[in-house]
């Protein structure tokens, strides 16, 4: 049994797609990634491939040398630069205490909303703008209809020990159950907003309102959420203080690293539990 993306491939999986790709010569890796998840029956908790997943995990097996998947058809393309627009323009700095903003609300992003997100992301965020992979929710930060912040949740991470160790995760328990954590895989609080305890603040929003939404988008109630921290550039004082626990460090290999080198920051992991009772629902 070789682990794979969170999935165990016995060698009569190996071998099925050792057969698929030298019996379909024409397909590409995206081909083969859709045709192995049907074989496997690997899907997502709303019924959809695991296509992404599929595709990493048989670039692992590539490069381990269990499989030999065709050349890529085109090379990825260089990152163009963001192209930023008016709607995306500096605003008058907003400086109130937090306490005489005005309500604030959560507007989920809809679809013809979503390219003004990416480019939020891409022109203010420092990681830029890149697709959240997998399941994802993403909300605009409203103050009198005025954008101020940005959220994005995600799939939770396939696999980080601190989390794992904390909530007492065997490696079938995880694969069983990894679908009821979600990650906030971006936060951005416009850099002319500079109000202080307002990260606190929407981070406390979020967690209330986001259980709700994902079970209407996905038919899933999850009841942790995780995000990252990279501890070089940030001290993640606002998920602190509220109420997110530290659970330890990641050790900066990346998803397709080398074995025991570091290739990406070390980041530090945090979690917030949305139900008490979060631990024996993922450890049952």
């Amino acid at each position: 049994m070789t682990v794979y993306c969170g999935r165990d491939f016995s060698t009569t999986e190996i071998a099925q797609i050792v057969q698929l790709i030298a019996e379909n010569t024409e397909y590409h890796r995206a081909d083969l990634s859709r045709e192995v998840c049907r074989i496997l029956q690997w899907y997502k908790a709303d019924g959809g491939l695991k296509e992404m997943s599929c595709r990493v995990a048989m670039l692992r097996m590539h490069a381990d040398g269990l499989i030999e998947l065709p050349a890529p058809r085109r090379t990825k393309p260089a990152l163009r630069p963001f192209c930023s627009t008016k709607a995306t323009d500096p605003q008058e700095p907003i400086l109130h205490p937090v306490h005489h903003l005005g309500p604030l609300s959560l507007h989920l992003v809809e679809r013809n909303e979503s390219a003004l997100w990416n480019e939020y992301i891409g022109r203010y965020h420092y990681l830029g703008y890149t697709p959240l992979p997998g399941a994802q929710l993403r909300y605009f930060v409203l103050l009198n209809q005025q954008v101020i912040a940005l959220l994005g949740f995600g799939a939770a991470a396939w696999q980080a020990a601190p989390r794992d160790k904390y909530i007492g995760w065997t490696h079938s328990l995880r694969k069983r159950h990894l679908p009821l954590i979600v990650n906030n895989a971006r936060f951005l609080i416009l850099p002319w907003v500079q109000v202080k305890n307002l990260a606190s603040k929407i981070l406390a929003m979020a967690v209330k309102q986001l259980p709700n939404d994902w079970q209407k988008q996905y038919q899933i109630t999850p009841v942790l959420m995780e995000t990252f921290v990279e501890n070089d550039r940030f001290a993640g004082t606002c998920y602190k203080a509220a109420n997110w626990i530290s659970v330890g460090s990641t050790k900066g290999r990346g998803k397709l690293g080398p074995s025991g080198k570091q290739s990406v920051p070390i980041k530090d992991l945090l979690l917030y539990p949305l139900r008490k009772d979060f631990r024996r629902i993922l450890t049952k």
